[in-house]
């Protein structure tokens, strides 16, 4: 009997770490997609004539970042998505939600969604390795006329879809910023 009890306690335990673990993994990846909207917002602020606002948590149905130029009549709703593997999915919902809020603002004549990517420097391998490489970020426009499609973007700057049930490479314009990115994709 008391070994069934100590037998009980152990998978207990063992349950809580592996509980522990996964929630701490999931606060790593939250902290890693507030940093990269942080870090976006920054660069827009740090340039002339942009104002940019992160838009709150992901339950409140908003795009990650508002970026807005009056003077050259320009808004950027932002979709940011960063991590440590080699393909980074955005969700349909997102890229219809900040589709929505790029529509409403109608009086800019220059209205786009962006879908911003940050690849780190390390690159998960397995289990809590990981393997160095070059960071690189991107960001990409939504072409409005592939309709709302779930996609990704991988390490090389390459979007896929979904496109009819089918995954396809699609080509999405890389953006023109009023600031430097780490890696500029040059093909």
């Amino acid at each position: 009997m008391k070994s069934k009890v100590k037998s009980i306690l152990i998978l207990k335990n063992k349950e809580r770490r592996k509980s522990k673990n996964h929630r701490r993994a999931a606060h790593t990846r939250r902290q890693r997609g507030y940093h990269w909207e942080d870090t976006i917002v920054k660069r827009f602020n740090a340039s002339d004539n942009w104002k940019a606002f992160r838009l709150g948590s992901p339950s409140t149905g908003l795009p990650d970042v508002l970026a807005v130029n009056t003077q050259e009549s320009t808004i950027f709703t932002i979709e940011a998505k960063s991590g440590t593997t080699n393909l980074l999915p955005v969700p349909d919902d997102q890229i219809e939600r900040c589709q929505k809020w790029v529509n409403t603002f109608d009086i800019y004549q220059k209205r786009n969604v962006l879908l911003a990517f940050k690849f780190l420097s390390k690159k998960r391998t397995g289990l809590g390795t990981y393997e160095k490489r070059e960071l690189r970020e991107f960001f990409k426009i939504w072409d409005p006329s592939l309709g709302i499609t779930n996609c990704s973007c991988n390490y090389d700057g390459k979007v896929f879809a979904q496109l009819n049930g089918i995954r396809q490479e699609i080509q999405l314009h890389d953006c023109p910023l009023p600031f430097k990115i780490k890696f500029h994709n040059s093909a």
